[in-house]
């Protein structure tokens, strides 16, 4: 069930996100979840989009270092400690988050939440048992 996440890796230098975001908008795909880590030499870009494939050619023929990784979305109740049940979760089944992130858009009325974890299917697993509702690939095209 895990989605497709897009990493560009970028100097970190005025200019650089957006040069590689406007390459995205040019071409109408539309980013439903973003977050961007920094040193002060170089940046990562991390974003969920509907067409991954389309995503990464044109970042790709733009020049510009992409990588395409597994990661979880996770729907979650759009609440105070709505995010905390998650990661609860996780913790109590010994399962480390990487990284996260939140998405742009709601869900039915919930929020998601981006999961970046050493094993996917491990997490997938633990959190469909504790009652989870996953997004794939497919959900995040229909957004």
């Amino acid at each position: 069930m895990a989605i497709k996440q897009i990493s560009v890796f970028a100097e970190n230098k005025k200019g650089t996100a957006f040069s590689a975001l406007d390459v995205l908008a040019d071409a109408g795909v539309d980013i439903r979840a973003l977050s961007i880590a920094e040193t002060t030499e170089y940046g990562i870009l991390r974003f969920i989009v509907a067409d991954v494939e389309k995503a990464t050619e044109l970042l790709k023929n733009s020049g510009t270092i992409v990588t395409v990784t597994n990661v979880i979305a996770v729907q979650m109740p759009d609440t105070p400690g709505g995010l905390a049940g998650i990661l609860g979760i996780l913790s109590n089944a010994g399962i480390n988050i990487e990284y996260l992130y939140a998405f742009v858009a709601t869900v039915a009325g919930h929020a998601c939440v981006v999961l970046r974890v050493q094993d996917n299917e491990e997490a997938e697993a633990v959190l469909i048992k504790n009652g989870m509702v996953l997004l794939t690939d497919k959900d995040i095209k229909k957004l």
